[in-house]
């Protein structure tokens, strides 16, 4: 009997033994499930989070309010800086934002890096339907920052405008900015392509200006006279018709048809007398015929009207 309880009360031993070897077991345990559990809901509360602003920033979208996605995308992207869906949207409101902007060219520089720096990050992991359009905006973009820095960037704008446009995106701009990017580097064949292109989309009277520029520059005086007989026959716009007068002014002169470009400068003092460019003009046909006193009088009065005119000034200063 006495053998029998103490064979119990050994087993009691080993079992009471076998469980407390448990606990620290069964404690790891618990402490490994609290973990995942925590683990689980601190990422179900951030992307809960993270859903919410990206909801806010695509609910301001289509209200086109762009300052508060600005404001949302910013802190958001510090922590996130590879969501693809805030960074095309930051990028698209910088790029309005800056051109909201009417006299304040260093905050439209900001809009425009930030833009910039954004889209070319979204790119890298963007689906494939959406790549043209972030190529077509990053074009405008660096089209519009290369007119604050005397065309630094318009090679840039061609690139990702060209892009686009192989890559299937449909825009009817996309001509008339590759037009002015190429006149901004001295490719006037390449820019007289695209404005024909463009005038096959619209007609305006900047764009015929524009060709016209580019037509005179090549030499094709036929072809830049027609495009400014266009404008100052049907535009509205005061502003396009001087600067045709002058350019076919300047063609007039080219031609050595020095009567026609002095009825045409004349034409532009009438309505404008302080046209500093009509009085450069006339002051070159003068030089053309022989007379320096009128013609350096002209210049003279051209700086008075405009003192940086760099036309007047060299003149001057040769003659």
């Amino acid at each position: 009997m006495k053998q029998i309880i103490s064979f119990e009360n050994e087993n009691k031993s080993r079992k009471k033994s076998a469980l407390l070897k448990k606990i620290p077991q069964i404690l790891c345990a618990l402490l490994v499930v609290a973990f995942i559990c925590f683990i689980f809901l601190l990422f179900k509360n951030l992307y809960t989070k993270k859903a919410a602003v990206i909801n806010q920033i695509e609910k301001a979208w289509s209200n086109y309010d762009y300052e508060t996605i600005y404001e949302l995308g910013k802190p958001f992207l510090q922590e996130n800086p590879y969501n693809n869906t805030v960074l095309t949207y930051y990028g698209y409101s910088c790029f309005f934002l800056a051109q909201s902007q009417i006299n304040d060219n260093s905050l439209t520089q900001q809009y425009l890096d930030e833009c910039i720096n954004k889209l070319r990050l979204a790119m890298y992991d963007a689906d494939k339907k959406l790549l043209p359009q972030l190529q077509y905006m990053l074009g405008r973009a660096y089209f519009s920052k290369s007119a604050l820095t005397n065309n630094c960037y318009s090679d840039l704008a061609i690139k990702y405008l060209l892009l686009a446009k192989d890559n299937g995106y449909v825009s009817n701009d996309i001509p008339e900015y590759l037009g002015l990017s190429y006149a901004a580097l001295g490719l006037t064949m390449e820019s007289i392509s695209a404005f024909s292109e463009a005038l096959l989309n619209r007609e305006s009277d900047a764009l015929l200006l524009s060709i016209a520029e580019q037509y005179y520059i090549a030499k094709e005086l036929s072809a830049a006279e027609q495009y400014l007989f266009r404008i100052i026959k049907n535009s509205p716009n005061d502003d396009m018709i001087l600067k045709s007068q002058i350019l076919l002014g300047n063609i007039y002169i080219d031609r050595e048809d020095y009567e026609k470009a002095l009825k045409e400068f004349e034409n532009v003092l009438e309505k404008y007398p302080n046209s500093a460019d009509a009085h450069y003009g006339i002051g070159v046909i003068y030089e053309k015929q022989g007379n320096l006193v009128k013609a350096r009088a002209e210049w003279r009065q051209t700086l008075k009207l405009q003192v940086n005119h760099q036309g007047a000034l060299q003149k001057l200063n040769s003659n």
